[in-house]
């Protein structure tokens, strides 16, 4: 593979306004009651110690995709030159499977009954649009190496798991470990 396209996330910088979310709809004409990006809250501790992140949450391209693992039409794939996982929805069949095999709950369905799911605004003459109108920058995307970069002085890294999400978490967030 060429290059691995991600995003790098900033939780102390996220101020939770949605904005991602908004343009991810508008861009890209998402259909009522689906987020291809969505905010999520992430609560962790025990009382009185409660605390309360939130986290930009859409497809993760990983590096190891379980969804493709587990798709039986091989309608998703990862494209060799820029690591982004895409859905072939001419192939897909609705079947959910790619949902179940999925640790970050990423998949959607339309009201079609065929998958939906972040693409990096791919066939758009744009950068992602979530990241592009992120008012506090909060999110960014780029080549994993370039987000790294970015992050090495935040003290950032590659967010954990299994799949190896291409996803570079700013700073010491527990939002990293709370969302795998």
């Amino acid at each position: 593979m060429a290059k691995q396209y991600g995003f790098y996330f900033d939780a102390d910088r996220c101020v939770q306004c949605r904005t991602c979310e908004l343009a991810c709809k508008s861009v890209r004409d998402v259909e009522p009651g689906m987020k291809w990006m969505r905010v999520v809250e992430i609560w962790s501790g025990v009382y009185p110690d409660i605390t309360r992140d939130f986290f930009a949450l859409a497809c993760m391209h990983c590096g190891k995709p379980a969804c493709i693992e587990v798709c039986p039409t091989g309608a998703i794939s990862k494209r060799d030159e820029d690591g982004i996982v895409v859905v072939d929805r001419g192939k897909c069949n609705g079947c959910r499977d790619c949902l179940s095999a999925c640790p970050y709950g990423v998949p959607q369905f339309g009201e079609d009954g065929i998958m939906h799911k972040c693409d990096l605004c791919s066939g758009v003459d744009i950068a992602p649009a979530c990241a592009v109108w992120c008012p506090t920058e909060a999110l960014k995307f780029g080549t994993l190496d370039e987000l790294l970069e970015m992050a090495k002085e935040r003290g950032g890294k590659r967010m954990d798991g299994p799949t190896e999400p291409s996803v570079i978490i700013a700073g010491e967030s527990p939002v990293a470990s709370l969302i795998t």
